[in-house]
């Protein structure tokens, strides 16, 4: 194998090649004329891969599956990305021998293009690559957020299923448009909302809050929420995820519709993703949520819930 300096590990999907042909990082791989760079026409998935396993793979290919589905692509049974991401996640940890147990992780990602125009299969390869130190620290020492209206209600995704709401494709000039407006506004992310003021999403991430109550009975109830999965947003699987962790742990769950006003309400708010994890939100818009004692309580619990997922 070629020995390689770049930290990125690439890994094509080639009926060639039964376990994916790795190729250099340094060196084009794509057609200027592709239609992945020259119309975004595609769709991805990133994971997280600890110590040598991807969590939650078989969530991530359903939904790579899915969003390939919705943009017509025929892509590569299941089979054949785990190969590749097993191929990758051995070549990439070759290569970059992780200093210590807690920083053995990578990202990796799944990545789709139609091609070059009239092709009679889309290019498929697997991307893994050193997680971003950013990341790590937000985990650790939280966010803040503006809201941002996306600029369509929360009825959209079904009346307009050709805007792709639900699907994870490689167009995400807007998403990161918006992560540039929210660091000129010096926040860190932003939550988005619909024009008849329903909460959705993050641009790379799921919404989740958090409310802690006595019932009736004097028992302490922590209850979950996130927003309505049929509201335009993309289905998160760390929140599918976490969501089955916790209702195993006894927390009580539920899906929107969240206006602004809950997330200010909220004793704890989270951006998920599946790399950086769970993010915990110190301000909306400048104003605090919750108090810093409960938000780091309940982070600890669900982390610890959250790093018991596969």
């Amino acid at each position: 194998m070629k020995s390689r300096t770049s930290h990125t590990v690439l890994v094509f999907l080639d009926p060639d090649y039964e376990n994916g042909r790795i190729a250099d990082p340094e060196k084009p791989q794509l057609m200027a004329t592709d239609l992945g760079a020259t119309r975004g026409d595609g769709v991805f998935e990133s994971m997280l891969a600890v110590a040598g396993h991807t969590r939650k793979i078989q969530a991530h290919l359903d939904r790579l599956a899915r969003s390939a589905q919705a943009l017509d692509l025929e892509i590569p049974g299941p089979d054949g990305w785990r190969r590749a991401v097993e191929t990758g996640i051995a070549a990439f940890r070759s290569d970059n021998p992780a200093p210590s147990p807690e920083l053995d992780e990578a990202v990796v990602k799944l990545m789709v293009t139609r091609g070059v125009e009239g092709a009679s299969a889309p290019t498929c390869w697997v991307q893994v690559s050193p997680v971003a130190v950013a990341g790590r620290r937000q985990r650790e020492t939280g966010i803040d957020v503006i809201l941002l209206d996306r600029g369509y209600d929360s009825d959209a995704a079904e009346r307009a299923p050709w805007l792709l709401l639900g699907a994870k494709t490689l167009s995400y000039a807007v998403n990161m448009a918006a992560l540039r407006h929210a660091h000129k506004q010096g926040a860190d992310d932003v939550i988005f909302t619909s024009s008849d003021g329903r909460v959705l999403e993050g641009p790379t991430s799921t919404v989740l809050l958090a409310n802690v109550e006595k019932n009736d009975a004097g028992t302490t109830v922590k209850r979950l929420v996130t927003p309505q999965l049929d509201s335009g947003i993309l289905p998160g699987t760390s929140q599918g995820a976490l969501f089955a962790a916790a209702k195993a742990a006894g927390w009580e769950l539920g899906y929107g519709p969240l206006k602004p006003q809950d997330l200010a309400d909220a004793d704890a708010v989270w951006l998920i993703s599946s790399i950086r994890l769970l993010a915990p939100v110190n301000h909306v818009d400048g104003r605090e949520i919750g108090t810093p004692a409960l938000r780091k309580q309940l982070t600890a619990e669900l982390n610890e819930l959250f790093a018991g997922i596969e």
